[in-house]
């Protein structure tokens, strides 16, 4: 088996993007490129759906059909007047937590027009995060594009909802600081030269986000494959193959229950700080 399995290429292929659904042994399906590319001037837009983009469909499928299912049953619970129970008390402690506690608890008075964005942003990146440790599943968020696409959002949302709630004069002052104590012309050289590192913040904030949530999702499959892999590489030696098997299989066990936690983390994380840069950015500098 050693001469077999390329560890190297196993660990890429489940955390890479390809051209192919794979469910083992239920479906298997390896296509190639069947969408022709749309031409915009010299940029090239690649149509063929990846891996990747399938799953990301799959986990906007679930929000939005766990969302649906949930509104459904406690419409139904409550025109019995019986208090909620199951899957959708569940689903409600979640969301009434992410819109009190994360939303309007970090945006102020406001922050209940943003929490079904900021819930959008939790229960996707947590479903997103969860099937990714399916045995055949794909991490969409160990997707540098997805999660960069995910932080640009968040930069569109948190610098135009500065501009409406503080105005155009008082938006620009989150560029152009007014610096205490200092008045005339020195007072404008330091607002000035303070403006590129008021813009390289707003700038740095989102790249955070968008890197923190790719580097923890790619690194645990990145250890649990290769944890995996010390069978492969080491299951020849007849002696200690039992030991190198189990002791391999209980540390998995052990980094894929942590995943579990980080999954849950992560959506949370990038919501709170999502909303506390919203929330920042409603009010005076």
């Amino acid at each position: 088996m050693q001469g077999d399995v390329d560890i190297g290429e196993l660990i890429m292929h489940h955390t890479g993007d390809v051209y192919a659904i794979d469910f083992s042994p239920l479906f298997k399906w390896e296509y190639g490129k069947f969408l022709p590319d749309l031409h915009i001037g010299s940029l090239t837009l690649n149509l063929t759906p990846t891996r990747h983009v399938v799953f990301m469909l799959l986990v906007a499928l679930l929000v939005f059909a766990s969302m649906w299912l949930t509104g459904r049953a406690l419409e139904r619970q409550r025109a019995h007047e019986r208090a909620p129970k199951g899957l959708a008390n569940a689903m409600e402690a979640f969301v009434l937590f992410v819109r009190n506690d994360i939303a309007i608890q970090n945006i102020g008075h406001r922050g209940a027009a943003f929490a079904p964005y900021i819930m959008t942003l939790f229960f996707f990146i947590l479903y997103g995060n969860l099937l990714g440790l399916l045995p055949w599943g794909a991490t969409v968020t160990g997707n540098l594009a997805v999660t960069a696409g995910l932080a640009l959002m968040a930069l569109v949302v948190i610098e135009v909802s500065g501009m409406v709630a503080l105005g155009f004069k008082g938006y620009m002052r989150t560029i152009f600081p007014a610096i205490p104590g200092l008045k005339g012309v020195g007072a404008l050289a330091l607002s000035v030269a303070m403006a590129p590192i008021e813009i390289l913040g707003k700038l740095v904030k989102p790249f955070a986000l968008c890197v923190r949530l790719f580097g923890n999702m790619t690194a645990g499959h990145f250890v649990i494959l290769s944890l995996f892999g010390l069978v492969f590489l080491f299951g020849h030696v007849v002696a200690w193959r039992w030991a190198i098997g189990v002791g391999s299989a209980t540390l998995v066990l052990g980094v894929m229950l942590l995943e579990l936690i980080v999954a849950l983390v992560q959506a949370y994380v990038f919501a709170l700080i999502t909303a506390v840069l919203i929330g920042v950015n409603q009010h005076a500098h």
